[in-house]
């Protein structure tokens, strides 16, 4: 199961959540999160556990413009882009990068809006609606993960915690594929508990 660690910016932070290696270590350029990153930390990060980029809403050229500057592997899209969007930025970016789209979830959520972003993206992420764009310590009803039909594989976010590491390996969905984790791991915002990821990663 793959893990992602978002929220990431403090550099010894960085340093200790590197040694339980994790899939994927997410920076938030959103300048309304409690976690965005003012300056990016200079850790030597292993081409192992991929950079990814969090944005909402951002403008195509400042996207390319920071995934070339810090060298992502993925950039995440937290906003409402549009599939055209999506199309026109692996168009102009200048290396293959990995492409997240994610929605916010609650029990009314129609799966159906996926299904134009099927192609275009390498994965969704399925996050808590809430009144901010992620990072809100909420979960969604992970049942009506089940009316989801799509093919492209998914990542589970909104406020998990290391008590659902039982719970999380309850879902049997197929394309179900990781989970992405911030505010339920957070000694405060941007900074990790990373004895609780480390006991969390063993038990998944």
């Amino acid at each position: 199961m793959k893990i992602k660690v978002c929220g990431m910016r403090d550099a010894n932070n960085i340093l200790e959540l590197i040694k339980l290696k994790p899939d994927y270590m997410g920076f938030i350029f959103y300048e309304k999160s409690k976690r965005f990153v003012t300056n990016f930390p200079e850790v030597k990060i292993p081409s192992e556990i991929k950079k990814v980029g969090v944005f909402v809403n951002e403008t195509i050229d400042k996207v390319i413009e920071i995934a070339e500057k810090y060298k992502l592997e993925a950039i995440q899209l937290h906003g409402n882009e549009s599939l055209e969007y999506i199309e026109e930025l692996i168009v102009l970016l200048i290396r293959k990068v990995e492409i997240f789209k994610a929605f916010s979830v609650d029990d009314t959520f129609d799966f159906s809006k996926t299904d134009a972003y099927q192609k275009a993206c390498d994965f969704l992420l399925f996050d808590t609606k809430g009144k901010d764009y992620g990072g809100n310590g909420v979960k969604f009803n992970w049942q009506i993960l089940e009316n989801y039909k799509g093919t492209t594989p998914f990542l589970l976010s909104g406020g998990i915690s290391k008590v659902d590491a039982s719970e999380i390996k309850k879902i049997s969905h197929k394309a179900f594929v990781g989970i992405d984790i911030n505010s339920g791991f957070e000694i405060e915002p941007a900074l990790k508990n990373i004895a609780n990821i480390k006991e969390f990663k063993q038990n998944l």
